[in-house]
This record gives structure tokens, C-alpha cells and sequence, in this order.
């Protein structure tokens, strides 16, 4: 095979790993406008908010459990269309039910059938050479799809038909993401040369222990700014940030978030990952400081758009080393996992706080908290490394 055919086949694989894994990021990247649209449809208190969205990523990990055990013995193609179309038909579901009750069903189905899609693009990502370029582009293509749907949602339909417009909205738009069955592979490669070795070197198939910690330290990351991410368009309308604005924000804050992850795609290993940590940790404070200090629509923007640049940029950065951490494969493909449970008690940590007399503030903190933890781990590890045995 050639050189330029097989970088075309390279290409050609990686968008369509991405445009399936994009499916499974849309509960999780629309989930502000969803919950709000959803807040307002049933008049729901901050606290029944927080618990809907935790509900819905019950169910994602419920599927993202089991992925590292059946993902390699099914046919990947007919997975992601079986996997596409149960997503869109759950979303067109939820936006025929009126009982609360029946809604958080419907949401855990769809986060369930969701999470098939993150593992599954995980799971083609991670054979790719140049991991941060993988993810990078995996997380690039999964943000500029959701942008465009961000910017559409707000003005165009939650403002006229709520919640229900919203959802086949998106079930259209997940129907439309399943043709990208077709370029994904039908399994895994035969031969494996990382694998191989990590098999022969560990034949009981456990993980490493800087798998475990790694994921550990990602999982603790999301959890505050996730609970973040779920009441942030709450806190613009607490700020009377109009329908076409909240539209200008989402859109513009996943366009960033897309820069961000292209961005370290780009640059790949080459800066230092304390530096890139550094830098990350940074901007996570300069965002949550211009949010907690914002009085109107400009600082609230720049706010949130600062926070999800340098939120996408943590992401990514941890999901390659989780990546690099276990040849095998298992690892990556439990980062949806760790996704998952940290969407199940972020938001509804924060629905608690939001609902509390520190409001927005303690949100804050709790977003500030989890950001720092990433770099704490980083300055312990060579304290550990250095102790006694």
C-alpha cells in the first residue's frame, strides 16, 4: 500500500472514529441547553435539574461498563448504526413524554446507547499512532459539530419549541452522524504490536496501576466541571443573558473548545507536560475568576469561553496519557467510564450547591477544586517516586 493511500485511509478513519464518537458526546455537550429548556418545559427546581442529568449518565456508564468486555467481539460498522439509530429514536421519545418520571428514563436510554459511541471511537482512536493528534482531532471534529448545533438550538428552536423541538432536533442530527458507520472498520487489527507486548507482558490482562491512578486523577478533574458545565447556561439567565446571546456563547465556547483540541493535536508531545499542565491550570483560573465576577453578558462569555478552552485542553491532554499508560487498550476505553460517573455526581453535586445559599459561588468552587487536582498529582508523583521502598 502507499505511503499517500494509506495517510488518505489514516484520515478517512480517524473523521469517522470521530464523527461516530460525536453521537456519544451530544448528551454531554448540549446538556446546559437541554436543562435549561427542560427546567423551564416543567418548571423544574435546581436541584430536579442536577438529578436528570446525573440520571442520564447513569445510564451512559452502565454502557460504557461493559464496552472493554464485548467491544472487541462485535462488528464495529453495524454497532455504530445499531447504537445511532437507538440514540436518535430515544431522543425523539423524550420529546413526546410530559411525566418527569418517564423522562428520566428516557435519558438514561439515551445516555446508555450513547456511551456505545464514545467507546467505540475510542476504541479505533487508539490504534493510531500520535495520540495527543487522535484524541486532538477525535475531540476537534466531536466540539465543531456540536457548535453548530449549539448555535442553532437557543434562538432558532428551544426559544420557540422548548424542549421538544430541541430533541428531534437532535435526534435529526444523530441520524445524519450514524451514515459515519460506513468508514469505520468492521474490528480491531488482527496484528497489534503494542498489544502484543502488553499481552505477553501481563497475560492475566490486568491494567497497571498508572492506568488506575491516571484515571483516578481524570475522573476527580470532571467531576467540578462537569456540575459547571450543567447549570452554566442557568447562570447566564441569572445574569438575563438573552436566547440569541446564550446562542452566541454555546456556539462560540464549543467552536474554542474545537481550537483547543486541534490545538494540542497540533503540538502533540513536543511541550513539556508540566508546562502544558501549567498553562492549563491557568486558564481554568482565569475563566472561573471572570465567572464569578461577571455582571453582565461580555464577562460572562469571556468567561465561559476562557474556562471550556482550557477545559477541552485538560481533557484531551489526560485522555493521551491514559492512552499511553496501557498498550493494550483496555485503559482508553474506560476514559467514557470515568466520563460517566463523573456526569453522574457532578451535577447533581452542583444542583445541591446551586439550590444552597452560596449559589453560583460554591459551583465555582467546586469547579476550582476539581481543576487543581491534575497538577497536585502531577507535584506528588515525584514525591512518591522518591520514598523509600
Amino acid at each position: 500500500m502507499s505511503a499517500p493511500h494509506t495517510q488518505r485511509s489514516l484520515v478517512t478513519l480517524m473523521l469517522a472514529a470521530s464523527l461516530a464518537s460525536t453521537i456519544g458526546g451530544l448528551p454531554f455537550n448540549t446538556l446546559p441547553v437541554l436543562l435549561g429548556s427542560l427546567a423551564d418545559s416543567f418548571s423544574l427546581p435546581p436541584a430536579d435539574v442536577g438529578l436528570l442529568g446525573s440520571v442520564c449518565f447513569g445510564g451512559y456508564l452502565l454502557g460504557t461498563l461493559g464496552a472493554p468486555i464485548w467491544m472487541n467481539r462485535l462488528n464495529w460498522r453495524w454497532l455504530t448504526a445499531i447504537s445511532a439509530a437507538a440514540t436518535a429514536t430515544c431522543f425523539a421519545l423524550s420529546a413526546q413524554v410530559q411525566a418527569l418520571q418517564l423522562m428520566y428514563v428516557v435519558w438514561a436510554a439515551i445516555g446508555f446507547f450513547a456511551s456505545t459511541m464514545t467507546c467505540l471511537g475510542m476504541r479505533v482512536l487508539v490504534e493510531l499512532p500520535h495520540k495527543e493528534r487522535a484524541f486532538g482531532v477525535r475531540q476537534g471534529v466531536e466540539l465543531s459539530v456540536t457548535a453548530a448545533a449549539l448555535f442553532a438550538l437557543p434562538p432558532l428552536v428551544i426559544a420557540q419549541y422548548r424542549y421538544p423541538g430541541a430533541a428531534l432536533a437532535l435526534a435529526a442530527l444523530v441520524a445524519l452522524l450514524g451514515l459515519s458507520a460506513w468508514g469505520v472498520p468492521s474490528g480491531p487489527r488482527r496484528a497489534e504490536p503494542a498489544a502484543a507486548t502488553a499481552a505477553a507482558t501481563n497475560p492475566a490482562g490486568r491494567m497497571p496501576a498508572a492506568s488506575w491512578v491516571a484515571l483516578a486523577v481524570f475522573w476527580l478533574f470532571l467531576i467540578g466541571n462537569i456540575g459547571l458545565w450543567a447549570f452554566l447556561e442557568r447562570i447566564g439567565v441569572a445574569l438575563k443573558v438573552g436566547a440569541g446571546e446564550m446562542g452566541l456563547v454555546f456556539a462560540v465556547l464549543k467552536l474554542l473548545g474545537s481550537v483547543a483540541a486541534f490545538f494540542v493535536a497540533a503540538m502533540g508531545a513536543r511541550v513539556a507536560a508540566g508546562t502544558a499542565w501549567a498553562l492549563t491550570l491557568a486558564g481554568l483560573l482565569g475563566g472561573l475568576a471572570l465567572l464569578a465576577t461577571a455582571q453582565g453578558f461580555v464577562p460572562y462569555a469571556a468567561g465561559a469561553w476562557l474556562w471550556e478552552f482550557a477545559f477541552t485542553c485538560g481533557c484531551v491532554l489526560q485522555t493521551a496519557h491514559i492512552a499511553r499508560s496501557d498498550a493494550s487498550g483496555r485503559a482508553v476505553v474506560l476514559v467514557p467510564a470515568a466520563f460517566a460517573l463523573a456526569s453522574m455526581v457532578g451535577p447533581g453535586l452542583a444542583g445541591k450547591l446551586m439550590g444552597a445559599e452560596g449559589g453560583t459561588t460554591q459551583v465555582l468552587l467546586l469547579a476550582l477544586a476539581s481543576s487543581a487536582v491534575p497538577v497536585i498529582a502531577r507535584w506528588l508523583r515525584p514525591m512518591r517516586q522518591v520514598q523509600p521502598a
